[in-house]
Parts: structure tokens; C-alpha cells; sequence
């Protein structure tokens, strides 16, 4: 199957004569993201407005934050931003701009969450911790039962958690999750320790400085809870739904029982992807099911090569989860933190 659908996606490139990487309306929105954060800061320092005006900007800035991740950093790191290697490693190094590890994110997301999705005791993007039962054969606590009405609490706390424990974590123990952490070079090493105290001159001292210790927590947690739910939102209503699996290896073989684009088309969902503004807000992360088949395609080309991936599914007799809003998506992950959340 995998090969059917490669071959058929080359020849749609092949045929429109274009490439596979971002386009000129890519770049663009790109240069104005990164623009709008700066303004955006450098507003809220230096001529910081009235408090609700300033609210409201803290707010923007989470969701620049999360929108330079998903539409710059993210196919950046796919190698699938530009044709060229050098644009692709700056693009993939804005995720130092908003404090993040770049070789902690392209391990735990390229190499473990794209090669094991939904497999749990590997895909760390399912390993929340013991208040979330994220997989069926995690275990259960009776917190679980409450779930559905907690997890936005602990959505919001991604990012911040993301930065200022996550990366530690990984960095100390040597491991993300279950999976041991590739040997860091002195350059990775130098890398790691660089954006940290960038990140704390930048987001910590230099704000405290100029708006005082309270004004800046509290500018800080909104920016924080708003980036830290608007990502969190957006990669679980990609794969933790009603009718996405996780599979278990075989106990003799430690084997998984699809192959790779069959264990992609199971374990993801596509949402919303009529919507242009949120198809532009996510970086085509909408399109998660073309995103985990053709990770180095740029997501600019999701919406057309959907097509052919629907088709050979159904060739395939392989179920192409997709929930057409916004709305149905959020209904969908809802059911299943229940689901989740019983004790069967």
C-alpha cells in the first residue's frame, strides 16, 4: 500500500511540474508570523499598553507562539519547508526562538512519534502522566473518570511545562520516555544550554525589568496557557479520537501487525479540513493523516494530494478518519477521554 501511494503522489508532483516543498505564500506567512511576534513583544516591553490591551497582546503572542510552531518550525524540521537544506535548518531552529530544544523535539517527534504514533510505552506524545489515560492499555485510576472535564486545565500547562521541565527531563535522564536519548555532541550540548538562557534573558529577566515581577507572571502564564492549549488541542484531536487505534506489538515477534502507512491511516484522524483559516492557523496540521504519510511533503500540498490518499484507503478497505469541523473534533476527543475514563 505504502508503495501504491508513493507512487501515485510522485506522479501528481510530477504531472503539476511542482515541488514538494513550500511555496512563496509559505515564506510569506512565515516572515509575518516571526515579524508579528517581535512587534508584538517588543510592544508589550517597551510601550506596554493598559492592562486589557496588554491581555489581549499576551494572548496574540501564545498564538504566535503555537503558529510558528506549526507553520515554520514544524516542516522545518521535516526538511520540507524549502528545497533548500540551509532554509529548512532555519525555519527548523525557530523552535529556539520560543524556547524549545530542537534536537529533544526532532527525536521525540520525527524519529519516535512519526516512526511508533499511538504506540504506547514508545510514543511519548501519549505518556501525560497518571492524570490522563491516553491509550487503552495504560492503566486506569479513578481520577480518569474526570478527565474530560480536567484535561483543558492540563492542556494549558504544555507549554510551560514543555520549557521549563520537559526538556530538562529529557536532558538529565538521558531518555524520552521509554526510548534512550541519541549521544548529544558538544555543539547539541552548547545548542541545548544557548536557548535556555536566551529564553530566560528574553521571557524572564528582560520583562521583569521592565513591567516588574507581577506584571510579568502574569503576562507570561497567559501567553503560556493560551500557546500551551492551542498545541496541545491541535496534536491531540489528530490522533487521540474515537475510531484512531493503538496498537500492541506481537509478544514473540515485537513486531507491529500493519505496515507503515496502514499503521499511520489507523492511528490518525484529519479535522476541519474545509476550513481554509484553520487549515492556514495549524500549519496543515488538520491534514494530520497526509502530514504522518508524507511527513516531507510541506503541508501546503495537503489539500490536494488528500484526495489520492482517500482513494487508495478505500481501495484498501481502510477506514480515513476524518471529522469535518472544528467542533465535531473536539466532540470526538471528548468521547474518548470517557471512554478513557471508564474502568472496562
Amino acid at each position: 500500500m505504502h508503495t501504491d501511494l508513493k507512487k501515485r503522489v510522485h506522479e501528481y508532483f510530477e504531472q503539476k511540474g511542482i515541488k514538494t516543498t513550500g511555496t512563496p505564500k509559505l515564506f510569506t506567512k512565515a516572515i509575518i508570523m516571526v515579524i508579528a511576534l517581535v512587534f508584538v513583544y517588543v510592544h508589550l516591553i517597551f510601550w506596554t499598553p493598559v492592562w486589557y490591551f496588554a491581555l489581549l497582546e499576551c494572548m496574540v503572542l501564545g498564538g504566535l507562539v503555537a503558529g510558528i510552531g506549526f507553520n515554520v518550525m514544524h516542516d522545518g524540521s521535516h526538511g520540507s519547508f524549502s528545497k533548500y537544506k540551509w532554509v529548512n535548518r532555519l525555519a527548523a531552529s525557530s523552535i529556539s526562538l520560543l524556547g524549545a530544544n530542537h534536537f529533544m523535539w526532532n527525536m521525540k517527534h520525527n524519529m519516535i512519534h512519526h516512526s511508533f504514533t499511538n504506540v504506547d510505552g514508545v510514543d511519548d506524545d501519549i505518556e501525560v502522566g497518571f492524570l490522563m489515560r491516553m491509550a487503552p492499555t495504560q492503566k486506569h485510576y479513578k481520577v480518569h473518570r474526570f478527565q474530560h472535564v480536567y484535561f483543558w486545565v492540563l492542556y494549558m500547562l504544555l507549554y510551560v511545562f514543555w520549557i521549563f521541565f520537559a526538556d530538562y527531563n529529557k536532558y538529565f535522564s538521558r531518555r524520552i520516555g521509554s526510548v534512550p536519548l541519541k549521544k548529544m555532541a558538544f555543539k547539541d550540548h552548547f545548542e541545548f544550554w544557548s536557548v535556555k538562557v536566551y529564553h530566560a534573558l528574553v521571557f524572564i529577566v528582560i520583562p521583569i525589568a521592565a513591567v516588574g515581577w507581577l506584571d510579568w507572571m502574569i503576562g507570561f502564564l497567559t501567553m503560556g496557557v493560551v500557546a500551551g492549549f492551542v498545541l496541545s488541542i491541535v496534536f491531540q484531536l489528530a490522533h487521540t479520537v474515537e475510531h484512531t487505534e493503538f496498537p500492541v506489538a506481537d509478544i514473540d515477534t515485537n513486531k507491529l501487525p500493519d505496515e507503515f502507512a496502514a499503521h499511520q491511516i489507523k492511528t490518525t484522524a484529519n479535522f476541519a479540513t474545509r476550513n481554509k483559516l484553520v487549515s492556514w492557523l495549524v500549519g496543515g496540521l488538520n491534514f494530520q493523516i497526509e502530514h504522518h504519510l508524507f511527513p516531507k511533503i510541506s503541508h501546503v500540498h495537503y489539500p490536494a494530494i488528500s484526495a489520492i490518499v482517500k482513494a487508495v484507503c478505500l481501495e484498501h478497505q481502510l477506514q480515513y478518519v476524518e471529522y469535518p469541523t472544528m467542533r465535531q473534533a473536539v466532540g470526538a476527543h471528548l468521547r474518548f477521554l470517557k471512554q478513557m475514563g471508564r474502568n472496562d
